[in-house]
């Protein structure tokens, strides 16, 4: 695990195009995430609205619908790969190489932050520090929507997308596991939602916001 940045961005690398090509028009056949989405935009404008950071984009596809809805969206991921095929495909739109373990973005700039199953491949002892990136960046009242998958443990994964090969770990969370990090972190809790729950792959979406005292683990 302790290569788990460099076999993350080179496995992403390797797979990029067709990533990119099996998910174009995943979300129109996923209503609750285009809800969810539609919500986060909602409370972006609430806030206040202003630029939204789209964490571990890959190609784009969500960054895009969300400037579709009238989000400022900018992505950032740890591929250059992906970034090229974002770039390229949503050529109107900011995409930054970058990792969530340092993010390259100065404290309170963004007005809503979304990761959107870009945690699944961080170890759980990178949690804490990523989750303070988070709440470095927001703005006071800015949302937060996460998105990962539900269950315990983890798995290697060592082939995907068009059978190429790749060397990532897949963590599997629970909301409450999530949503105490986050508590700790310094964010306030406000909803969450689970996604197939009786199927093959749960998921979960969790809203929260900078707690308002601002010290983490209190609010």
């Amino acid at each position: 695990m302790e290569n788990w940045i460099a076999d993350t961005r080179s496995s992403y690398d390797t797979v990029a195009a067709d990533y990119a090509g099996l998910i174009r028009g995943v979300l129109a056949g996923a209503p609750y995430l285009r809800a969810a989405l539609a919500l986060f935009a909602g409370l972006v404008r609430d806030a206040g609205g202003g630029p939204v950071v789209d964490v571990g984009c890959g190609p784009g596809h969500v960054t895009a619908h969300l400037h579709g809805l009238g989000v400022d969206a900018f992505g950032v991921d740890l591929s250059p790969g992906m970034v090229e095929v974002a770039r390229r495909d949503h050529p109107g739109l900011r995409f930054e190489v970058g990792t969530m373990t340092a993010l390259d973005l100065p404290d309170g700039s963004v007005a809503g932050l979304l990761a959107f199953w870009s945690l699944i491949h961080l170890p759980d002892a990178e949690l804490p520090g990523v989750l303070g990136q988070f709440r470095r960046v927001l703005r006071p009242g800015g949302p937060l929507l996460l998105g990962f998958h539900v269950g315990d443990g983890s798995r290697l994964k060592t082939e995907g997308y068009g059978g190429h090969p790749m060397k990532v770990h897949v963590h599997r969370r629970r909301p409450e596991q999530m949503a105490a990090l986050l508590r700790a972190a310094g964010f306030a809790v406000e909803a969450h939602l689970l996604t197939d729950p009786d199927g093959s792959a749960p998921g979960a979406l969790l809203f929260a916001c900078p707690s308002r005292s601002g010290n983490p683990g209190v609010h």
